[in-house]
């Protein structure tokens, strides 16, 4: 049987907070959920007094929902790149968002304005290609960059190009997601 959408939400926002406590020494383990076994990808987004404090996650539906999540969270707290591990001390002040990712289909489009036109703010998380250079954006990012041109032009940031950066190798990838978050 499966979870219901609230549920489901609720279940992994505990599962990643249950994992980051286990790794800082303040519970044990999780247990087994069986509602979690199927395959999913989800991306684990960590703020501290409204900021963005850690967020990583999987691309594609390689593993159990239970282990993706818990696997996630840890690395948002202890492996992204940008900030130092999450600590004891600060842990408290920790809020969890965690997203679930639906099936990403490429765009049929070449051209950059045909991309921005069809790209949906607020609705689509984004996946740029180019060559071996990837980066996505979940659609929660739209909030702090709502126009379409400059969204796109950070991504190509994050991915380590110009924003002004097209070529013929170029794909764009969109897929929606189901997000929840723990109040502040």
């Amino acid at each position: 049987m499966s979870p219901t959408e609230s549920d489901l939400g609720a279940r992994l926002l505990a599962r990643a907070r249950a994992a980051i406590e286990h790794e800082l020494g303040l519970a044990p383990a999780p247990g087994d959920d069986p509602s979690l076994a199927s395959r999913g990808a989800t991306f684990v987004t960590l703020t501290k007094h409204g900021e963005l404090r850690g967020c990583i996650g999987s691309l594609k539906p390689h593993r159990p929902l239970a282990e993706d999540i818990a696997a996630n969270a840890c690395a948002a707290a202890f492996g992204d790149p940008r900030f130092p591990p999450v600590s004891r001390a600060e842990w408290p002040a920790i809020r969890i968002g965690v997203s679930l990712l639906g099936q990403a289909e490429f765009m049929d489009a070449r051209a950059e304005d045909e991309v921005l036109a069809r790209l949906r703010p607020g609705q689509d998380g984004v996946i740029f290609f180019a060559g071996c250079r990837q980066a996505t954006f979940l659609p929660q990012v739209w909030a702090q960059l709502p126009e379409p041109r400059r969204f796109l032009g950070a991504l190509k940031q994050k991915a380590g190009l110009p924003p002004d950066y097209w070529g013929d190798e170029v794909m764009i990838a969109t897929y929606p997601v189901q997000k929840w978050s723990e109040a502040d």
